[in-house]
């Protein structure tokens, strides 16, 4: 009776595998709901994407050969070309904000991941049977959703997920000192954008880097994610530091030898900073708000050692040294 048994489980065994045999080009579904409020189906992994503005993930999940086109801005990153893969041979489709619709529609790729900006070129995108998720993240938890979301796409989940812990280890040094901070002590910060009178306002990542750091946004009255304002109103905020945008066209000097700008405590004190030209959509965002946070808060950080912390950090997750890219001043 048992040797039935087992010649009838093998039969059934052998008829499944006969009937319905195992296809490794079917892929799992995932939905997600992207910035836009759209929800959007994805095969993975995936295998050919363009990705517009999350390209630094391309050295730390290690999905080179998961690219299909780079974007404008991609192979001139630093982290890019110092990561020792190349892009260089694939097509370029221009940027997030001015893409080669052309030039997209001959490669096809199975996934785009492009910016909230410009969704008319989007919906075009899609209207050809295109698949495009928009991302936008506006705070760290956002960021952190978005990040998750490339380990799933590329099936890439432990990898992203020891990422997000290298990250945890650097912002926790942060929340730790950033706890310790009185009111009394907290610093009024001002981030700049493209325009000395661009500011971020309480909506956006870097609002949320600047109340994670322990300081005040001093252009929190503004709701949106940036606005152009008055000198006179910079001048009545009269912050203690002022970051700018690592992107943009003028520098610090612009700031400080500006007579409009010469009573405002930040630059009479000369705490005024440009930031990297890193992009805050990676795991970058971490020594990025480690140094903010050692810009705003110098005793607090006075025995962090912001070279070896980055050196480590890029390391495990980029497999690179810090040395090899494009450093900041600390």
């Amino acid at each position: 009776m048992r040797r039935y048994n087992q010649i009838f489980l093998f039969s059934i065994i052998f008829l499944i595998i006969t009937v319905f045999p195992y296809n490794p080009l079917i892929a799992e579904i995932l939905t997600y709901r992207d910035k836009t409020g759209k929800s959007v189906n994805v095969q993975i992994p995936v295998k050919r994407a363009v990705l517009l503005t999350t390209y630094e993930l391309i050295p730390a999940l290690g999905i080179w050969d998961q690219i299909a086109a780079s974007g404008k801005w991609t192979n001139s990153n630093d982290l890019i070309k110092a990561s020792g893969g190349s892009l260089s041979g694939l097509p370029s489709v221009g940027s997030g904000i001015d893409i080669n619709m052309e030039s997209m529609m001959k490669i096809r790729p199975d996934l785009v991941v492009s910016w909230t900006f410009r969704q008319e070129q989007v919906r075009f995108m899609e209207d050809k049977g295109l698949t495009v998720i928009s991302i936008y993240p506006d705070s760290m938890s956002e960021l952190y959703d978005v990040l998750k979301l490339h380990g799933r796409l590329f099936g890439k989940e432990k990898r992203m997920e020891y990422c997000l812990s290298r990250m945890d280890e650097i912002l926790s040094i942060i929340k730790k000192r950033s706890g310790k901070i009185k009111n009394s002590e907290k610093q009024k910060v001002l981030w700049l954008g493209g325009r000395p009178t661009g500011v971020s306002g309480t909506a956006g990542l870097t609002h949320d880097i600047i109340t994670l750091i322990g300081a005040v946004n001093s252009a929190a009255e503004i709701g949106g994610r940036n606005s152009d304002v008055s000198i006179e109103k910079i001048i009545r905020w009269n912050p203690d530091v002022i970051f700018i945008w690592g992107n943009a066209t003028y520098g610090v000097t612009d700031i400080i030898n500006n007579p409009q700008w010469k009573h405002i405590k930040a630059v009479k004190d000369s705490r005024v900073y440009k930031a990297p030209e890193w992009s805050t959509w990676s795991p970058r965002v971490a020594p990025v708000a480690l140094w903010m946070a050692m810009k705003t808060y110098p005793l607090y950080y006075k025995d962090i050692n912001f070279n070896d912390i980055t050196d480590n950090f890029y390391r495990m997750v980029f497999n690179i040294p810090y040395s090899m890219v494009k450093k900041i001043e600390n």
